[in-house]
Order: C-alpha cells, then structure tokens, then sequence
C-alpha cells in the first residue's frame, strides 16, 4: 500500500471513529421490594485465555505501522512502539482501554473497536510470544 493510500486510510478510520453516535441513558429506576441487577462494568472483567496461533492472523494491520522501525505516524505525530515481546497483559489491557475510549489515539481506537474480547486476548498471546 503506498503512503497516500495508507494516510487515506487512517483518516477514514478516524472519521467513523467520531462519526459514531454517543449511547443514550437509559432509565434505571428500580421498583421498590426487586433487587437491584449487578452492573456489568462492575463485575470482575472474564480473564480469557489467548490463542496465538489465532492471533497471528489478527495482526496483518499492525505491521503497518508498528512494524516499521523508528516510524512515526503523520496525524497525529506520534512515534509508534515496538509492540512485539511486550506482555500479554500489558498489550490485553492497551487494546481494551483504547477499544474502551479510555486511551486515546484515533487509528488505534477505530482498530481495538472491531476487536472482540478473545481477538485481543490473540493479539495479545501472539504478539507477546515475539522477540
């Protein structure tokens, strides 16, 4: 892919990233004598064990930029680190927080949101496995 190509691509990827409409609040009022129910985002999150042979075939994209030594993206400008040998934990808990909106970089946030909770757990086991 060449350079323009991939820079189109980013910034489509952020577009859709700031194109997608915030959730709406919902009503959460309990009847009185029914127990209130467990919030999800308070439960302990499921550990899930990773598949790096599956994760292998996840990170195609990620060479494109993290794959480059010394690279730095164009918007916005940021050098890109080394991901490989990195932690399972660490790249997990990266992902989620960037699929969550908590860390923010455009092009990765588009990127963690089509992950599901075992694809990042592959990512993870894949990429940690690297020297």
């Amino acid at each position: 892919m060449t350079r323009p190509l991939m820079i189109a691509a980013c910034l489509a990827l952020t577009a859709a990233v700031f194109s997608i409409a915030p959730a709406t609040a919902q009503d959460t009022t309990v009847p009185a004598g029914v127990p209130a129910p467990v919030t999800p985002s308070l439960a302990a999150p499921a550990v899930v064990a990773g598949d790096a042979a599956a994760g292998r075939q996840l990170v195609y994209t990620c060479r494109g930029c993290h794959g480059i030594p010394g690279y730095k993206n164009a918007y916005p400008n940021y050098h890109v680190p080394k991901i490989a040998g990195q932690s399972s934990a660490y790249l997990a808990n990266a992902l989620t927080e960037y699929k969550k909106g908590t860390r923010k970089h455009p092009t990765m946030q588009a990127q963690a949101q089509s992950f599901s909770d075992q694809d990042i757990a592959d990512i993870a086991a894949y990429l940690s496995s690297l020297k």
